[in-house]
């Protein structure tokens, strides 16, 4: 199925449902589930940045919200990790069941909380195969590192000393096939010449490598 344009689709999660794109390029050898950070959305331009770059590897992707607009007027859910990891969780049974993705090979691509969202969705799953996370927020996933199963990169500014500490630490607790990258001079939002870039082809040699 060929999805040059995208489909605006609708996830049930619970009681609410999650507006989302999916972009299935013909004969995708997986898909690439994406997970924004706090007070962003399936708009975010770095996210969808990187999307596009996968998808001219062949790789299907799905960018949703995870917080409706509602819930995302109040602060304290961009932080509710557990709700993000059951929205993730939820989308990824939606995928399972659509005839046309039900089969691929599926991804996670995380970023700042969204990244231990998909730490966690990845460890109580034995259907995702990857995970690629874009100055993560990943101590917030710590206690389910070690069950991890999925290949895991962790891409992080050399210059967002913080979040490199903090990844540092958590990349020893993995116990799966794992990569750190460190892109050097970047700070947390990868602004710089080339930065944002140099994310997307490790992620797209990441998934391209894991995926199908």
């Amino acid at each position: 199925m060929s999805d040059p344009e995208g489909l605006q689709v609708s996830i049930p999660a619970g009681p609410v449902s999650l507006e989302g794109e999916l972009h299935l390029p013909e004969d995708s050898a997986g898909l690439v589930v994406f997970a924004h950070g706090s007070g962003s959305s399936r708009h975010s331009p770095r996210n969808q940045y990187v999307a596009s770059v996968l998808r001219e590897r062949g790789l299907g992707t799905l960018l949703f919200d995870l917080l409706t607009e509602a819930e995302d007027r109040t602060y304290e859910n961009r932080f509710d990790i557990d709700r993000l990891t059951d929205r993730l969780g939820a989308a990824t049974d939606w995928l399972r069941e659509r005839e046309d993705t039900a089969s691929l090979s599926v991804g996670y691509f995380g970023s700042s909380t969204g990244a231990a969202a998909a730490l966690r969705a990845a460890s109580a799953r034995d259907d995702v195969d990857a995970v690629v996370s874009r100055g993560g927020r990943v101590d917030l996933a710590t206690a389910r590192l070690p069950t991890v199963a999925a290949a895991t990169l962790f891409v992080v500014g050399g210059a967002d000393t913080q979040v490199l500490e903090l990844n540092r630490d958590a990349f020893a607790e993995l116990n799966c096939e794992k990569e750190l990258a460190v892109v050097e001079g970047a700070g947390h939002l990868f602004e710089g010449e080339g930065e944002l870039e140099r994310v997307a082809e490790l992620a797209a040699d990441w998934f391209g490598e894991h995926l199908g």
